[in-house]
């Protein structure tokens, strides 16, 4: 018999977790049982936060910085980000035009709830991170998937615009585009980004535009922010944080752009969730934002050093397409070859990989719906001691797996 507390709103236990924190778990705990684990799975750098960062957010609770803050964010973040925002795209954002919320996720929670009311549509291309679509379904939105085109390993991944143009109904209201994308590490071209802004504007939708990777760039002249459009404030919201970019994971800090009256109204929506965001991690994002961005120019060079490593021994693999990530530090590659003749799931695999030889990859059917079926998903956000042995370890698995099967 049910008690009044097991009686749960019906969408939540429907809702789909982030597998890539249940594969930490497992992880963790095969380490535990003294197992030299080597993970590609989970989608944050493995650099500490760079010192100043530290060193600031130790002057904030030194000073008993440790109150309430504005709901939006303080004064002087806020500021940090518009400045950053227009020095980079010439974007036009002033202070007010920005809220800072606990993390990216807080922003993508923020921006699709405000708008999205029951039986609306949102356009979200896949394979993607599942935030999207979840939250989407939690308002009693419905998702609409359109694939990815893929053009093999030379050319990789790019939007299906004709696809995404069908699609659209009267029921509508938005579009997703993250860019670089999560999980494939497509860098979508300018001129898909344009058309696709193009049709925003003639359906009258809302761009949902997440470009958390904007700085993790592989190949120069060719990412482009809709924020470089010129009356972007009618048609986009824009989703971006530190997480990434300054290896600031767990200090939960991200930010929605969008015209200053929204803001306002997401204002008294956000301080019923969660009151402000935390008050000393602001102003280390402060000094994140405004100070020196030497850090983060070597961690790409870095990451993009990694990307080629990890690409040069994927291939070597039977049954592996890889194409080099644009953006972003995921590679996604096609694997179709290798589970026909091993007769596995993507999840089968991903299972043996990690019982058996201990490397945690991510199953691209968790991106969320279909599309990633064919898929695996590696974070080159590892150092390439663990990239050349954990890759050793995987052509090793999949040998094995081949040579029973024949």
């Amino acid at each position: 018999m049910n008690t009044p507390t097991d009686n749960l709103n019906p969408i939540v236990p429907k809702l789909l977790g982030e597998t890539a924190f249940v594969y930490v778990a497992k992880a963790k705990e095969l380490s535990k049982q003294g197992h030299n684990v080597i993970s590609f799975g989970v989608g944050q750098p493995d650099l500490p936060t760079f010192q100043h960062i530290i060193e600031a957010a130790k002057q904030a609770l030194d000073e008993h910085y440790t109150g309430y803050t504005e709901t939006a964010g303080i004064p002087e973040l806020r500021e940090g980000i518009a400045n950053y925002l227009n020095h980079t795209y010439s974007a036009g954002v002033k202070p007010s035009e920005v809220i800072v919320t606990p993390g990216a996720k807080g922003a993508i929670f923020l921006g699709i709830s405000s708008y999205l009311m029951p039986g609306d549509e949102i356009i979200v291309p896949e394979p993607a991170f599942p935030a999207y679509s979840e939250v989407a379904n939690f308002v009693g939105a419905k998702p609409v998937f359109v694939p990815l085109k893929w053009c093999g390993q030379e050319k990789g991944f790019s939007l299906d615009i004709e696809k995404i143009y069908s699609s659209i109904t009267k029921r509508t209201k938005m579009i997703v585009v993250n860019n670089p994308q999560n999980p494939t590490g497509a860098l979508f071209p300018p001129n898909e980004i344009e058309r696709l802004y193009e049709i925003a504007k003639e359906h009258r939708l809302i761009i949902l535009s997440d470009e958390i990777y904007d700085n993790f760039i592989y190949q120069k002249g060719r990412f482009k922010s809709f924020l470089t459009e010129g009356d972007w404030k009618d048609f986009v919201i824009l989703i971006n944080g530190f997480s990434k970019t300054f290896s600031m994971t767990g200090w939960r800090l991200g930010y929605l752009v969008l015209k200053e009256d929204i803001v306002q109204k997401l204002s008294r929506f956000a301080v019923n969730i969660y009151s402000c965001p935390t008050s000393f991690a602001q102003k280390a994002a402060v000094k994140a934002i405004t100070g020196t961005w030497e850090p983060v120019k070597e961690m790409i060079t870095l990451f993009q050093r990694r990307r080629d490593l990890m690409v040069k021994q994927l291939r070597k693999i039977p049954g592996f397409e890889v194409w080099p990530s644009g953006g972003a530090f995921y590679l996604f590659p096609n694997v179709s070859r290798f589970l026909k003749e091993s007769n596995l799931t993507t999840e089968q695999f991903v299972e043996y990989l990690l019982y058996k030889h201990y490397v945690v990859v991510m199953p691209g059917s968790v991106f969320p719906k279909s599309a990633g079926q064919d898929f695996l998903r590696f974070s080159f956000a590892s150092s390439e001691e663990a990239i050349q042995e954990g890759c050793e370890r995987i052509s090793k698995a999949v040998n094995e797996l081949l040579e029973k099967k024949s």
